[in-house]
């Protein structure tokens, strides 16, 4: 798209997938004016799905970064790296950096993100005790999980499962050791949690439930040892956790933004300051459809909201709603989860046990789709249920003959 030349000077804070992606759609929509990427990491922005997966299995050739730095200085888009905001006053729009730097802007995003919850009963073990977040994590990671090595996994969700996945994978003995009663209880229902359960423990892994730790510490071997509450003790070399994260909501709230579990954003993208937007993991928009705010921490979600975020920020129409959804790949096995996970039934396209589509049903409209090494059928799925499809003949959808598009087709044309 050909670029209008502008004076204007656009700020993106927060150099991660929806920063990166922020400043290549300026550039993508024709904006010819100054942009400005800012960042904590020395690293160039990366995606983080791959740091559970191929970070771990191939650290020699995995490749996260989203953009090389050719991009950036052939988009003509200034960086920032590895020094941090540290002060925004949104009367005057000034950013302040951690260099002294100040800058003058006319439009500001912030894509800040979050940052793994600290555990302070395991972070006691020191450089035995590693979380993953970044890619310094990973890294550090991938040069501990050696043939042999006993991983503790602590923490059953996305990332734990991963971990645990590459460290088995890998040739580590795993235990993944879980507060709740079940894996994912957040992300996934119940028979989808169960059958990951199978798929860990088919593989090797010992998975344990209901597991309050007390105490973190060494044994005289200098292995570690994590007590839990009924006397039970876990032995391994090495502690991995993952217990949710922290939103890094500090540099908004000490600039008088509005913040509740997020920085709110209207329909538009835009804070409770003017000229200002925030986007990825650390924004709560509000839905007009639903009547309420959704913050989501996925990669679809930092990649669609930073573009229709951009989007509002250039044109003023309001940001298109973001479908949730993610992935996880585990022992070779992609399983996508899209829209909602509160249904009233789910009902299964296919038969075989290691290929199928599930579709979640509410009030015989569908909802929600699982897709369980069939992600061919997870774009016409997530048409589906854009359109809260409800059709004349359930027995069409659960049909694999039938080709899931003209389904959407059909479904589009009855709305």
């Amino acid at each position: 798209m050909t670029q209008k030349t502008s004076k204007e000077c656009y700020i993106v804070v927060g150099a991660g997938q929806a920063g990166a992606v922020a400043v290549s759609s300026l550039r993508e929509s024709g904006f010819g004016g100054r942009i400005l990427l800012v960042g904590d990491e020395p690293h160039l922005p990366y995606e983080r799905p791959p740091l559970s997966k191929e970070v771990l299995l191939t650290p020699a050739t995995a490749k996260p970064t989203i953009f090389d730095s050719a991009f950036y200085s052939s988009q003509n888009i200034e960086c920032r790296f590895g020094i941090p905001a540290t002060h925004i006053d949104i009367h005057t729009h000034m950013l302040e950096l951690a260099s002294g730097e100040q800058i003058h802007f006319d439009k500001l995003l912030l894509a800040t993100g979050a940052r793994a919850r600290p555990y302070p009963l395991l972070d006691a073990l020191g450089k035995d005790a590693l979380q993953l977040r970044s890619m310094k994590d990973a890294q550090a990671l991938a040069k501990r999980i050696q043939p042999g090595a006993r991983i503790l996994v602590v923490g059953g969700g996305v990332i734990g499962l991963e971990v645990a996945a590459s460290a088995r994978t890998l040739g580590a003995e795993v235990t993944l050791l879980e507060r709740g009663d079940r894996l994912m209880a957040r992300a996934a229902p119940v028979h989808l949690a169960q059958a990951l359960l199978e798929l860990h423990r088919d593989q090797g892994v010992r998975c344990v439930f209901d597991v309050d730790l007390v105490k973190a510490d060494h044994a005289a071997n200098g292995s570690v040892q994590l007590h839990s509450q009924n006397g039970e003790v876990f032995v391994g070399d090495l502690v991995v956790y993952g217990i949710g994260v922290h939103l890094n909501v500090e540099l908004a709230q000490a600039s008088g933004l509005k913040v509740e579990d997020g920085i709110l954003i209207d329909e538009y993208g835009m804070t409770s300051a003017p000229g200002i937007y925030a986007a990825g993991d650390v924004a709560r928009q509000w839905q007009p459809q639903l009547g309420r705010y959704i913050r989501q921490e996925t990669w679809s979600n930092a990649q669609n909201q930073a573009q229709s975020v951009v989007r509002s920020m250039l044109t003023g129409l309001p940001c298109d709603p973001d479908l949730p959804w993610y992935w996880t790949d585990q022992y070779g096995s992609n399983i996508q989860v899209a829209g909602s996970i509160e249904v009233d039934e789910w009902v299964t396209r296919g038969n075989r046990p290691d290929r199928y589509t599930q579709f979640g049903l509410r009030d015989g409209c569908v909802v929600g789709a699982i897709t369980f090494n069939n992600g061919k059928e997870m774009r016409p799925a997530k048409q589906l249920i854009s359109v809260a499809a409800e059709l004349s003949n359930p027995e069409l959808l659960l049909d694999p003959k039938q080709d899931l598009r003209k389904l959407v087709v059909q479904s589009a044309l009855a709305a």
